[in-house]
C-alpha cells in the first residue's frame, strides 16, 4: 500500500506542476495532496505541522493567483472595471478553455481590455491596463511554478530520507 501511495502522491506532485500553466488544474493545492499521500503512508511519520504550513502556502497561493491579475490592472492605471474585466476574463479561460492553454493568457488581457474600454478609457490606458493584467498573469504563474517544485523537493526529499522503511518488503 506505501507504494502505491508514494507513486500516486509523485504523480500528484508532478500533476501539480503542470496546473502551474494549465487552468483546469488547480496546481499548488493538487501538488500538497501529493505530500498528503506520502505523509499517509506507515513509512513516514505524521507531521501535521509540515502539511498544516505546506497547505496554508498551497491555499494562499491559490488565492493569490486569482487577485494579483487584478492587481497588475490597477497598478498600471487600471479602474475597477479592468480589475472585474480580469477577473471575468480569468473566469472565462477557467470555465470555457476554448482557447486551450493560451486562454488563460488571453481572456484576461481582453477583459481588462474591454473593462477598461467600457469605462470611457481611451486605447492607450486600457491598453496599458491590459498589459497590467498580463504582467499579473504572469508573476501568478511563476509563484504557483516555483511552489509546485519547491514541494516536488519536500516530496523527494521526505522520500528519502524514509526510503528504508517505504521499500522494505518484509
Amino acid at each position: 500500500m506505501d507504494i502505491a501511495l508514494l507513486v500516486l502522491g509523485f504523480v500528484l506532485t508532478l500533476v501539480g506542476i503542470l496546473g502551474s500553466f494549465l487552468p483546469v488544474l488547480p496546481g499548488p493545492p493538487v501538488s500538497w495532496l501529493g505530500l498528503l499521500l506520502l505523509h499517509l503512508t506507515d513509512a513516514v511519520p505524521d507531521d501535521w505541522w509540515f502539511l498544516g504550513l505546506t497547505a496554508a502556502v498551497a491555499i494562499l497561493v491559490f488565492v493569490l493567483d486569482y487577485i494579483v491579475p487584478a492587481m497588475g490592472t490597477k497598478k498600471f492605471g487600471g479602474s475597477k472595471a479592468g480589475m472585474w474585466g480580469t477577473v471575468i476574463g480569468l473566469l472565462v479561460a477557467i470555465f470555457f478553455p476554448i482557447l486551450g492553454v493560451f486562454g488563460i493568457v488571453i481572456w484576461p488581457f481582453v477583459g481588462a481590455l474591454v473593462g477598461e474600454i467600457l469605462n470611457k478609457a481611451d486605447n492607450k490606458t486600457a491598453l496599458k491596463a491590459a498589459f497590467g493584467s498580463f504582467i499579473g498573469f504572469l508573476t501568478g504563474t511563476f509563484l504557483k511554478f516555483v511552489l509546485a517544485i519547491v514541494f516536488l523537493g519536500l516530496f523527494i526529499a521526505k522520500a528519502w530520507e524514509f526510503r528504508g522503511a517505504l521499500f522494505s518488503f518484509s
